[in-house]
């Protein structure tokens, strides 16, 4: 099914959803919702938490006036069809998703002003891929083990970005706590993990775990968090969610 097939019968349901729930934008900004494609291609571990964060991002995008199109077909990574959207995330995507030929046209997205977001394991995508690992900001290294799932404290390192806007001086959550490697070191940070407050970390002090900035032309954010189905019902979370991708979308 075609982009233009798939926006009509979107539109439909989205009149429909609107008609029945309370949203918490403009009117004005309804008549031209944004589109984003959500990529959930895997060729590594896959998660069981992507199909509650597909679900989650179409919550939000009901409420907040943007349309959410879920895609595990690397073959819509073409010109034509990337310029439908005005954000694309990469959603918990593992290893080499993309082909040479998808890739320059990804790359020609992101410098034509297009925006990326990339949620918990698009860390752990296209590792031989040199600019994807500058846009995404770092890659995944290594976790805690046994168990995975740790509660940790964050410190809110930059308070004036809707995606922490909400958040204290701390955040105390659990989740799967990435350690990175080649971090980009031109990202403004966002979250910093408290490796004191939890077993298996190994960035010490200096171990970010969100992040936004420009590149290439276009905008890049990035969250670590989203690894269990609970990630996607808590309301900072969400809410942290919401504030990246209204960031992406120059909201």
């Amino acid at each position: 099914m075609n982009f233009y097939k798939i926006l009509l019968i979107t539109l439909c349901f989205v009149c429909f959803a609107q008609a029945n729930e309370t949203s918490t934008i403009q009117k004005d900004s309804i008549k031209t919702p944004d589109f984003i494609l959500v990529f959930t291609k895997t060729e590594g571990y896959r998660h069981k938490s992507i199909e509650k964060g597909v679900h989650t991002l179409r919550q939000l995008g009901r409420r907040n006036g943007f349309i959410v199109l879920q895609t595990e077909t690397s073959e819509d990574f073409n010109t034509e069809n990337l310029r439908n959207y005005q954000l694309v995330i990469f959603l918990s995507t593992t290893q080499d998703v993309l082909n040479d030929k998808q890739q320059r046209a990804f790359e020609a997205y992101i410098k034509n002003g297009g925006s990326y977001m990339g949620i918990h394991a698009a860390t752990d995508t296209e590792y031989d891929w040199f600019w994807y690992g500058k846009l995404v900001g770092g890659y995944f290294e290594s976790h805690p083990n046994n168990p995975n799932v740790l509660s940790a404290k964050i410190d809110v390192v930059t308070k004036d970005h809707p995606s922490t806007a909400h958040l204290g001086d701390t955040w105390q959550r659990k989740d799967e706590w990435y350690n990175f490697k080649n971090l980009n070191p031109d990202v403004n940070v966002l979250l910093n993990l408290d490796e004191k407050s939890y077993q298996g970390g190994t960035n010490g002090a200096n171990h970010p775990i969100a992040w936004y900035h420009t590149y290439d032309g276009g905008r890049a954010f990035y969250t670590g968090g989203g690894h269990t189905n609970e990630s996607f019902d808590e309301p900072d979370f969400r809410q942290h969610l919401l504030g990246g991708i209204l960031w992406c979308l120059g909201r």
